[in-house]
């Protein structure tokens, strides 16, 4: 019979807004009293649901009633949008923060990796921060001396292993620091969003070394807007919404869920008189393979196909890219480029491509609309019909870079000394 390792019980997480904690000294020992004595907790608010832009009163749910259970040796995926409480489930069981309501049961040692060098010193060397961070991990300094070389070689830095990790660029930083913590050699790995830096090559390393780890017989939790690397590595996954647990299923039931509510083509914005109507549409790399994800300074494709009712003189098509928040970033049209869409014949068909050069939007989450029409007015438009996803690589930017909310773009640059 497989263990489970890993099982929550109706765990809920509540946040005051505005203060560190949860509440006054009164409310604590409101809490605590009620706790004692067998009753409800009077924080917790019956029908309080954690919308990302409705409190209720100075208080708002991260998690509510979350229930689900991970067996030994199991790859679990954990996806949801920006605000879902992915984060906020790692942390309670990484034991960061404790649960409001609720009981956590976990059997085994746990290896927490939440972010790119956590417990990285700047000052110190890759040499130090190994020992540190292993120590921080959990790890014996025995155990860290005989996972050394290992731990240095996965990474590839030990050319500069001696040198302190301020100056290592993004992806040697998120190579350490993965490397440590995979070595540790725990029963539970937590693993957040840590490789949206590292590049190619290595999150390919990387993924096949949590998959070595998982046939091991060891358990690791996988939290990422990569879905398709959370599609190679785990089996089966938990889809979070609004601090709630949508859904619990096969890894592929629960990335077509995310990404049916993402793009929801039965729900399409779509307007125009649809005389030149758009029938296929899709983004790919350069070998035509469909793709929802690219590194910062990619280059990408878009496919559409449309279909002529009446003839027309021309037709413009442009993409129309927003962010999550629906701001807009930018766009892309043929009559930029002198490219010519004209003399469309009544009942014909047709197919172009766009390659869009050098992506410079700054990380995250992004939506494409796609517009075709004329002068005389648009014969077809579709609202965030694509959804994809941009990571930042080590093309524009070389160190791990927290993007302040207000930068849309990434600009790249060569600096020297006059």
């Amino acid at each position: 019979m497989t263990d489970v390792v890993i099982k929550f019980e109706d765990v809920s997480k509540q946040y005051r807004l505005g203060v560190v904690g949860t509440g006054t000294l009164s409310h604590d020992l409101n809490r605590l009293f009620a706790k004692m004595a067998g009753k409800e907790d009077p924080a917790r608010k019956v029908g309080v649901s954690n919308k990302l832009n409705v409190r209720d009163g100075d208080y708002v749910w991260a998690l509510r009633d979350i229930n689900f259970s991970l067996n030994d040796g199991e790859v679990l995926g954990v996806v949801g949008k920006n605000g879902a409480g992915k984060s906020t489930l790692l942390k309670l069981l990484s034991r960061v923060t404790a649960p409001t309501t609720g009981v956590i049961k976990v059997k085994g040692r746990i290896a927490s990796l939440l972010e790119v060098g956590t417990g990285f010193h700047p000052e110190l060397t890759g040499r130090e921060n190994i020992f540190l961070n292993g120590a921080i991990l959990g790890m014996t300094k025995r155990e860290i001396k005989s996972k050394f070389d290992e731990i240095v070689d996965f990474s590839g830095v030990s050319k500069y292993v001696d040198t302190p990790v301020k100056r290592y660029s993004s992806g040697m930083y998120v190579r350490l620091a993965f490397a440590v913590a995979a070595h540790l050699e725990p029963e539970i790995l937590i693993v957040d969003e840590v490789l949206a830096v590292g590049d190619a090559e290595f999150q390919k390393k990387a993924i096949g070394k949590m998959q070595s780890v998982s046939k091991s017989g060891r358990t690791v939790l996988f939290v990422s807007h990569n879905l398709t690397a959370v599609e190679q590595l785990c089996t089966r996954g938990i889809l979070l919404q609004n601090g709630t647990l949508l859904m619990e299923g096969p890894i592929h039931d629960i990335t077509s869920a995310y990404k049916k509510s993402s793009v929801d083509e039965t729900n399409l914005k779509r307007s125009g008189t649809r005389l030149v109507e758009m029938q296929q549409y899709k983004m790919t790399d350069d070998q035509g393979k469909e793709i929802d994800e690219l590194f910062l300074g990619d280059n990408f494709y878009v496919e559409a196909s449309f279909t002529a009712r009446e003839a027309a003189d021309y037709a413009d098509f442009t993409l129309d890219i927003r962010n999550d928040s629906n701001e807009f970033i930018g766009h892309v049209t043929n009559a930029d480029d002198l490219f010519e869409i004209k003399n469309i014949a009544k009942g014909e068909n047709r197919k172009i491509r766009v390659e869009v050069k050098d992506i410079s939007f700054a990380p995250g989450t992004y939506y494409v609309s796609l517009w075709l029409g004329n002068k005389y007015g648009t014969f077809d438009y579709i609202e965030n019909c694509m959804r994809f996803t941009i990571k930042q690589g080590e093309k524009f930017i070389r160190r791990p870079f927290p993007f302040d909310k207000r930068a849309k773009t990434v600009l790249r640059s060569i600096w020297k000394a006059l």
